[in-house]
């Protein structure tokens, strides 16, 4: 199967998972659930994210879109996909190729699990550091890991074509590359500054106190981090009891009556 025909494969298998999850109510009552799946493409909105541009996704107000970087890493990743797997809730993990390919087994349960995988390049360098092809070589080579711990195959074309730059640490030529691959850029509109030192529940005041300001938007988090996944599951509750709905990514698909297209 060549590297066209397994990205097809891949967009129309996520779309029918995610079509029949949305059709069906969540076994457990009272949880979060996922509101609805917006569709993304480089074409319309090659980069989202307030924090880094002037353009996020059109989300109303109480919408979240919940992110996931540097994963996955064993056994954190593994508590957060059943923290989500809980409130019945999709996200957007933006993995390492280089624990990807280490870690295959929980890569394969977030596609299973209906997550969107994105990509974080091979070791999480800063882009804006080093040489334009070396960085070129670090994005290519992070998706191949990935895809071949997905799919089975070494290929730089990603089936899903999204990317998070380590830092947010991008350039404007790498922006351009990136574009003109259609692959789309997502910096965030929120983050619980979980790379800092807090306790779960000073990194749990923090993310509802903005998100409260911000009413919606694009969440960062790291899966990784233990401070995150210890806070998660009363941060999931916190978006129920509080009426945010939570949306989620994906690659825009050519039918589906649950996606939408950026605009």
């Amino acid at each position: 199967m060549n590297a066209k025909c397994l990205q097809v494969t891949s967009a129309i298998a996520a779309l029918l998972w995610a079509n029949a999850a949305l059709a069906g109510e969540c076994p457990r009552p009272g949880t979060l659930g996922t509101s609805r799946i917006l569709a993304v493409e480089a074409r319309t909105t090659p980069r989202v994210g307030l924090k880094s541009f002037p353009q996020t996704l059109p989300l109303e107000d109480h919408e979240v879109v919940l992110t996931f970087d540097d994963g996955p890493r064993s056994p954190m990743t593994d508590r957060v996909l059943n923290a989500l797997a809980d409130q019945c809730v999709r996200a957007t993990f933006f993995i390492v190729g280089r624990t990807a390919l280490e870690q295959k087994a929980t890569v394969q349960r977030m596609a299973a699990e209906g997550h969107t995988i994105g990509h974080h390049t091979l070791g999480h360098q800063n882009l804006s550091r080093i040489a334009f092809d070396q960085a070129v070589g670090e994005i290519d080579r992070g998706i191949a890991n990935d895809e071949r711990a997905l799919n089975g195959q070494s290929i730089s074309v990603p089936s899903t074509p999204f990317f998070r730059f380590p830092y947010f640490a991008s350039t404007p030529a790498l922006l351009d590359r990136l574009q003109s691959r259609g692959i789309v850029v997502f910096g965030a509109d929120l983050w619980a500054s979980d790379w800092n030192s807090m306790t779960p529940e000073q990194e749990y005041n923090l993310i509802t106190r903005r998100l409260n300001a911000a009413h919606k938007g694009i969440i960062l988090f790291h899966d990784p981090q233990p401070r995150t996944v210890a806070m998660l599951p009363a941060f999931l509750r916190y978006l129920r009891d509080n009426h945010y709905r939570v949306v989620h990514v994906v690659p825009p698909y050519e039918s589906g009556a649950a996606v939408k297209e950026v605009p």
